[in-house]
């Protein structure tokens, strides 16, 4: 089977199983691990995988780009932003990170909150919905997430302190954690956490049992996921026992 084909092969594997073993597929195909974990290794390159030990698992929907995740689950998006905005205490300072969720809950927030966040739109939703003050952190805006990162922002989020961070992530998983497809936004996120007393994680549909490149935090390092109760995905129960 030449290496275009095992690749064809692999992608089938991962849309109909949800990963990829290399060992039980080097085996059924009678070729060596090797061969597969290169073919792996060239597709995750290729942006059509995740690699993982052992094996891979499909790339998330919630890794492409924040214009194309708008219209992605947006009621259960809906029902998670709910949910996390009932935590609100009042007049306490949140952070509101970067993502279609936190967007959501923007034009939800109470008047006598404090919102820091690293997203102009989630900023602006803020602004345009309720009478909240509203604090930008600043830093360099990366074209494919809409938020900011990179050393700036690492210096003014030192300086911040909140009683609680919103946090979106493009994967959550009970063996892999929380994982999101670019680094600078996996390093802004746990500087967001560790200037937080309390960091919620914002699990629509799309993202439980998604696993994307970079890993952001454990999860015993957040308080809690906040899910959609209308969801039914097994893991569900897997990332309460985690």
């Amino acid at each position: 089977m030449l290496s275009a084909q095992r690749k064809e092969h692999l992608m089938a594997l991962l849309a109909a199983d949800g990963r990829v073993v290399a060992k039980a597929v080097a085996a059924d195909l009678g070729i060596s691990e090797d061969s597969i974990r290169r073919d792996l290794r060239e597709l995750a390159d290729e942006g059509r995988c995740i690699r993982v030990y052992g094996g891979a698992l499909p790339m998330p929907a919630a890794d492409a780009p924040v214009a194309q995740r708008l219209g992605i689950a947006t009621d259960s998006k809906d029902r998670v932003a709910r949910a996390a905005v009932a935590l609100i205490r009042p007049a306490s300072t949140i952070i509101l990170d970067a993502g279609t969720t936190t967007l959501t809950m923007a034009r939800m927030l109470p008047d006598d909150v404090t919102v820091l966040t690293p997203s102009p739109a989630v900023a602006l939703a803020a602004m345009e919905s309720s009478r909240a003050r509203v604090i930008m952190i600043g830093g360099e805006l990366s074209r494919h997430s809409a938020v900011v990162g990179g050393a700036l922002a690492q210096e003014s989020i030192a300086r911040l302190a909140a009683d609680v961070l919103f946090v979106g992530v493009t994967g959550i998983h009970p063996e892999h954690g929380l994982t999101t497809g670019e680094l600078d936004d996996a390093v802004t996120k746990r500087a967001l956490a560790a200037r937080s007393a309390d960091t919620y994680v914002l699990g629509s549909a799309e993202k439980i049992g998604a696993v994307s490149r970079f890993p952001v935090l454990s999860l015993d390092e957040v308080s809690g996921i906040i899910t959609d109760r209308e969801d039914r995905n097994p893991l569900i129960s897997q990332l309460r026992t985690a």
